[in-house]
């Protein structure tokens, strides 16, 4: 058995072996345990596995990278952690794949907001180790992309993108230029909105979990 680089929680499938899995990535200052409540309406199907960041944040929480401030209280992302957290995760599927009986073949990633857009550099990085995106409240960092991100090779990906049109946290427009940016590497996306804040509405929730279940019979 591997030694696996994230802690996490499982909700293990009703199949022995070669289950589908899905990786659950928090938000910013949350944990492991925030995502792994949609387990219990979930697929039984699916492995479930929920991680928590790597990084502790003040008072509580976990991040994947760091969020600074300056004085004026603009604030930025602290790239070289979240490049890290991205390469992190890409390790964690591998041992994932090593250590639990689950088919390498249909993993599924699921985020929200900073979970999110590491989902998006994880799999528009590595897109050979991962065939679904669930992407809540997120967008794409251009700066968490590899240099040869235009000649990878997406024809397995897909992703399912959504978001509050009333969002404070993650303004709607950023995530409004997701489809074009994934139309542009011809990868397969479903993009909605929906009249909320930063959080995931019933009808959103029914929405994505109907996706992913025509996702996993293909």
């Amino acid at each position: 058995m591997s030694e696996l680089s994230l802690h996490h929680v499982t909700r293990p499938s009703i199949l022995k072996e070669n289950a589908p899995v899905l990786i659950m990535l928090h938000g910013y200052g949350s944990d492991e345990n925030d995502l792994f409540g949609f387990s219990s309406e979930m697929p039984e199907e699916l492995f479930i596995i929920s991680a928590r960041a790597p990084y502790p944040i003040q008072p509580y929480g976990n991040a994947w990278y760091a969020i600074n401030f300056d004085a004026e209280m603009n604030k930025w992302n602290d790239n070289e952690q979240a490049l890290k957290s991205r390469d992190l995760i890409a390790k964690f599927i591998d041992e994932v794949v090593a250590t639990y009986p689950i088919n390498k073949n249909t993993i599924s990633l699921l985020g929200f907001s900073q979970g999110t857009i590491l989902s998006y550099a994880v799999a528009l990085t590595y897109p050979e180790k991962v065939k679904n995106v669930i992407a809540l409240s997120g967008y794409i960092s251009p700066e968490m992309l590899p240099d040869d991100v235009e000649t990878k090779d997406f024809s397995g990906l897909a992703f399912y993108c959504s978001h509050g049109s009333q969002d404070q946290v993650i303004p709607v427009e950023w995530a409004r230029k997701v489809p074009q940016f994934l139309n542009s590497l011809g990868i397969k996306h479903t993009y909605n909105e929906f009249p909320t804040g930063h959080g995931v509405a019933p009808q959103n929730f029914y929405e994505l979990r109907s996706w992913l279940n025509q996702r996993l019979e293909k």
